[in-house]
């Protein structure tokens, strides 16, 4: 089914694109810049330079999908990461909020539960609001959904 959801590990590569790239070159890429295997079941995402494309890979039971998103206006927004990795992993949030064009700055996470703590290198020092990288499924976004399709 051609379908991504909070269950899967998402993964960002952290250099621009070129978006002609297809599945052989994606998987290249997956391998050798980012050192994880395409057919793991994991989701490797890939912007553009000008960040107004992108193209998700993601091997399921048959074969690789390529998710692929162009903005007729706008860009997306990258989360904030350390330039010397060649990888970022996302979460499912993180995915939604910079597919829909929410800015990922400024936004305060409100305490809640989690057996997973907050990754210490993305507090802010200064303030007691956190950069929210750890973001749970935002209600206000997507607030019953668990599944994201992206076909228009």
């Amino acid at each position: 089914m051609f379908s991504l959801s909070d269950n899967l590990q998402y993964y960002l590569c952290t250099g621009a694109t070129d978006m002609r790239k297809g599945f052989d070159t994606l998987c290249g890429l997956v391998r050798t810049q980012m050192g994880r295997d395409p057919l793991s079941g994991e989701v490797f995402i890939f912007v553009n330079g000008p960040r107004n494309t992108i193209k998700l890979l993601h091997w399921e039971s048959g074969g690789l999908v390529i998710y692929h998103k162009r903005l007729e206006s706008g860009c997306f927004e990258r989360p904030v990461f350390d330039r010397e990795q060649n990888t970022f992993q996302m979460k499912w949030s993180e995915l939604v909020m910079m597919i829909q064009g929410l800015s990922m700055k400024n936004l305060v996470q409100r305490k809640r539960f989690d057996p997973v703590p907050v990754r210490q290198d993305l507090r802010k020092t200064d303030s007691k609001k956190y950069t929210v990288f750890n973001l749970k499924i935002q209600c206000f976004l997507v607030k019953k959904i668990k599944k994201v399709v992206f076909f228009e």
